[in-house]
């Protein structure tokens, strides 16, 4: 609950600050994916094909695990509120252990701003995931995502 009222804080403040951010193409950075189990870090780079439609691919690490996935990303601007925009989308991933793996389906939705006159963005998601394994299946809800990227042109 703490995080989602954080998460409001956020978008409110930016919203009555009048913050402005440029558009990017690419960017490059980190991702820390949190919440129920394990912390996962590592790299990540997302591209957008035209204003609203991106890719974001990750190789995140922790708990003995290697968690490579991929997401398509919807983005809509928030009225009164340059560089905030609101993220819909979802992909595949899969989990890397010793003695096997697993295979992810992960919705998601988040916000991403994009700091004006700085070559940085920042995201934050909410990413639940199906994990599909030999001999079932298991819904986890509480996990979350935070980037932080370098925006090229």
């Amino acid at each position: 609950m703490k995080k989602l009222l954080l998460l409001f804080s956020l978008t409110a403040l930016l919203s009555v600050t009048g913050a402005k951010a440029q558009d990017y193409k690419t960017a490059v950075g980190l991702s820390i994916d949190f919440g129920t189990g394990a912390t996962l870090v590592g790299p990540s780079i997302k591209h957008f094909f035209n204003p609203a439609d991106a890719v974001n691919a990750e190789i995140i690490f922790g708990g003995n695990s290697t968690l490579i996935q991929g997401f398509y990303q919807h983005h809509w601007p928030l009225k009164d509120a340059q560089g905030l925009k609101f993220y819909l989308g979802g992909g595949p991933g899969v989990n890397l252990y010793e003695g096997g793996s697993t295979f992810i389906l992960r919705p998601m939705a988040g916000l991403e701003y994009k700091i004006k006159d700085a070559p940085i963005a920042l995201n934050f998601d909410w990413r639940p995931g199906l994990f599909l394994y030999d001999g079932g299946s298991e819904f986890e809800a509480g996990r979350f995502g935070i980037g932080i990227k370098y925006t090229l042109k």
